[in-house]
């Protein structure tokens, strides 16, 4: 099954809802990462919610962020658009525990006490900037906290990943539900009711369970419209050209000191691990 997102609305447009089948995404990210497993699910469920985070926004424009632990994974760094492209990293990927009391991944340890950061970009010189405190390391709460204190939006936010035992990636997804202005007390207690009884969305994913079926489970007596879907992939930013501009805005003496010394120069992109090479023909060819 090929990854995927779903837009919808339900209780006449009072609630809007979004959901993403992210397996295959999470799964590119995790080899170009060579991330273990608990690293796997730190980086997985972030890139999950940046998938639909993105998703909200429209055009040209794009979201970043960037979760700063006090943890062994240091910084997780993702970024993603409107369009469905989403990339992202850990600083430290090869970190795994043993699972917490409940028998999940712990992510909570891996990550630690810090922040969730959110910049967007919304064109036209136009940028959104929120941060508000880890209040879980988990992932999930600590974005629907954010949604909650940042954008005022209630939310409940649900992303998850399962891992293999090599280190590999079973199965990811998530979902995003939101209550709009206006939405009645009997509304949100039903909302309420059903987040309560989901299971987790990693087994649902596991289970065969379409981004539009995750709605209809967390929602089976509501009447659900769906608006839009959209593919969503991993895909990174980066290129031989872009590389070769930041070279060129280091300076001549820079550039000089790459030819002398190096007679060349090696770049390696932290999104997606891809290495690049600029030949001392090529940087000979900027000096000029």
């Amino acid at each position: 099954m090929k990854d995927y997102l779903v837009k919808a609305t339900l209780f006449s447009g009072k609630v809007r809802a979004y959901a993403v089948r992210s397996t295959s995404l999470v799964r590119e990210a995790q080899k170009r990462q060579d991330t273990w497993a608990t690293a796997s699910a730190a980086l997985g469920r972030t890139l999950t919610i940046t998938t639909m985070m993105g998703a909200m926004l429209k055009g040209e424009d794009t979201i970043t962020v960037k979760i700063e632990g006090s943890g062994p994974l240091g910084a997780i760094i993702t970024d993603g658009n409107a369009k469905g492209d989403v990339r992202g990293y850990v600083m430290q990927s090869h970190v795994d525990f043993p699972v917490n009391d409940i028998g999940k991944l712990d992510v909570k340890r891996a990550v630690g006490e810090g922040t969730l950061s959110i910049v967007k970009d919304l064109g036209l010189k136009d940028y959104f900037t929120g941060q508000v405190p880890l209040v879980s390391g988990e992932i999930s709460e600590d974005f629907t906290y954010y949604f909650a204190t940042s954008e005022q939006i209630p939310s409940a936010v649900g992303a998850g990943v399962l891992i293999n035992p090599d280190h590999s990636v079973l199965a990811a997804g998530g979902f995003i539900v939101q209550l709009m202005p206006g939405a009645e007390e009997d509304i949100i207690t039903k909302v309420e009711t059903a987040i309560a009884s989901v299971p987790p969305v990693s087994t649902l994913v596991q289970e065969g369970y379409t981004p539009e079926q995750m709605l209809q489970r967390l929602f089976a007596s509501e009447e659900i419209q769906f608006l839009e879907t959209m593919p969503v992939r991993f895909q990174c930013k980066c290129s031989k050209d872009r590389i070769i501009r930041a070279i060129k805005g280091l300076g001549q003496e820079e550039i000089k000191s790459m030819i002398e010394e190096d007679h060349g120069a090696e770049a390696t992109c932290h999104f997606c691990n891809e290495v690049y090479h600029v030949s001392e023909a090529e940087l000979t060819e900027l000096l000029k």
